[in-house]
């Protein structure tokens, strides 16, 4: 099983930092990120499949690698990368 830091390394492109403990970083990502970019993060991180998280999210296949693509270039994004930095 996949922490959520460790989730969140796979698709950042460079980090300079380490990340802040979970808990910090939920929070962090609760403000950044939408509820449903969120749920697909931590789904991911719980490596559930993308036919069951399109089935949780109600997306369609479209839509599901739409909000994959939007909640990628999210996290690396220079902000939000701070935010979730030490």
């Amino acid at each position: 099983m996949s922490t959520l830091n460790q989730e969140i390394e796979k698709h950042i492109k460079k980090l300079v930092n380490p990340l802040k403990d979970p808990e910090e970083l939920i929070a962090v990502l609760k403000v950044k990120l939408t509820k449903k970019e969120l749920k697909l993060l931590k789904s991911w991180a719980n490596e559930i499949s993308a036919e069951e998280i399109q089935t949780a999210l109600n997306l369609d296949e479209k839509h599901y690698g739409d909000l994959s693509t939007k909640l990628i270039k999210k996290l690396n994004q220079e902000k939000i990368k701070q935010a979730m930095c030490l």
